[in-house]
């Protein structure tokens, strides 16, 4: 059993309310901008650097550590609620919370001593894995170089869906090593590394999930951190990966909640209503605003009944009980709230506009935002491929594959 088994956090647990009272503040002011920035497609480069400072980066970093402990249920309560302020930047923290929850579960305590100060300290993890090819090939390299400067490597190639890693200080990435699969982490700042705002989606357009160039990246041998020479070990990261989807989905539908109630509030005229009127009052605005916040409350009540699955699971890995059966389960529960998250959320920001009238299609509100930024989060994973797994885990008892190229590096 390893250490982050054996030994108890320094300290008690932060309750909910003194983690809500630390980035309330700053979730406050993240949204006050979330319109600006989406007009002048701005990158919150900012608004990261005052999640770093307030520690929300080492939210899940144990407190002998540094960090704040917070369990999996606290944690998504909290992404949930920066997704409410502003989805593209959950989003973009996807990579970072991903590769640090692999090291908590990780068997080898010296990964932990690693990586754990330099979060707590401010650092960002970005992931870069995808390519754009005509296949699902690997065209990232790397390649051994032996000269004056010493014994290394040289890194190669272009990633894209590069999801926050134009926010990060190390990148994770995938590349060839030959005819093997390898993963590596190395800081950002390295010569030869180009990070581009190239993201054309027309939603999470500031979550920075564009190019990242390699050109002849030199690489030490620290950086060269796992090989993939068989099977991958059951884990839990695939769900906890496509949590933070549905909390950004959730977060969308909650903040069109809001808006649309703001925007209800704020007019005094009516569509085929003589003079001034009250809408607020109309018993049909009123059911869809029922209706919205009805399709919200369903929303969030999933990725809180998942995140409380994952912290069961969590807990049963750390006492070395979680077995390949309990994983699979975990994976099955998160796709099968993947399925109906993203069903509400696109009724939900849809059905907002109900409320007003045309006037609710203004740019200047940019209401739209909510159903283009839950609709681009909804199509990173293929929900019809994971509806078809669900099928086949319950007829058939078919445990969903775990691919390499899902799997984090392993420091």
């Amino acid at each position: 059993m390893s250490d982050i088994h054996a030994t108890p956090d320094a300290g008690p647990a932060f309750t909910d309310e003194q983690l809500r009272a630390r980035f309330q503040p700053i979730f406050d002011r993240i949204a006050a901008g979330a319109v600006e920035r989406e007009r002048e497609r701005r990158l919150p480069f900012d608004e990261v650097r005052q999640l770093r400072e307030a520690g929300f980066g080492a939210l899940r970093v144990p407190r002998r550590y540094g960090g704040l402990g917070a369990t999996l249920p606290q944690f998504f309560a909290l992404l949930l609620e920066l997704a409410t302020a502003d989805s593209n930047i959950s989003h973009l923290l996807r990579g970072h919370f991903s590769f640090l929850e692999s090291r908590l579960t990780h068997e080898d305590e010296a990964t932990r001593v690693f990586w754990f100060p330099k979060v707590v300290d401010g650092a960002l993890i970005g992931y870069a894995m995808a390519e754009q090819a005509a296949s699902t090939t690997i065209g990232t390299t790397i390649a051994r170089v032996s000269d004056a400067a010493g014994e290394g490597w040289l890194l190669n190639g272009k990633k894209f869906y590069s999801t926050g890693t134009i926010y990060a200080d190390w990148i994770v990435a995938t590349a060839l090593d030959g005819e093997q699969l390898a993963s590596l982490a190395f800081p950002a700042s390295l010569p030869g590394i180009t990070r581009l705002d190239d993201w054309d989606g027309f939603g999470q357009r500031m979550t920075g999930s564009g190019t990242t160039v390699f050109d002849n990246v030199r690489l030490s041998e620290v950086h060269v951190v796992r090989r993939f020479d068989g099977a991958v070990p059951a884990s839990y990261n695939k769900a906890f990966l496509q949590l933070v989807l549905l909390a950004s989905m959730a977060g969308a539908a909650r903040a069109g909640l809001r808006e649309a109630i703001a925007f209800v509030q704020g007019k005094t005229r009516a569509f085929d209503v003589p003079g001034e009127s009250s809408p607020r009052h109309d018993p049909l605005v009123q059911r869809v605003v029922g209706r919205l916040a009805s399709l919200s409350y369903a929303a969030d009540s999933l990725v809180d009944n998942v995140a409380r699955a994952l912290e069961d699971t969590w807990q049963r890995a750390r006492a070395g009980t979680a077995d390949d059966a309990l994983y699979a389960a975990t994976d099955i529960r998160a796709f099968q709230a993947q399925q109906v998250v993203i069903d509400l959320v696109l009724q939900a920001s849809t059905l907002l506009f109900e409320v007003g009238g045309a006037s609710a299609t203004s740019e200047a509100r940019r209401l739209d935002r909510h159903w283009r930024n839950a609709r681009t989060a909804a199509s990173h994973n293929p929900a019809i491929l994971r509806e078809r797994m669900i099928g086949d885990y319950h007829l058939n008892g078919t445990i969903p594959p775990r691919t390499p190229a899902a799997e984090p590096a392993r420091h």
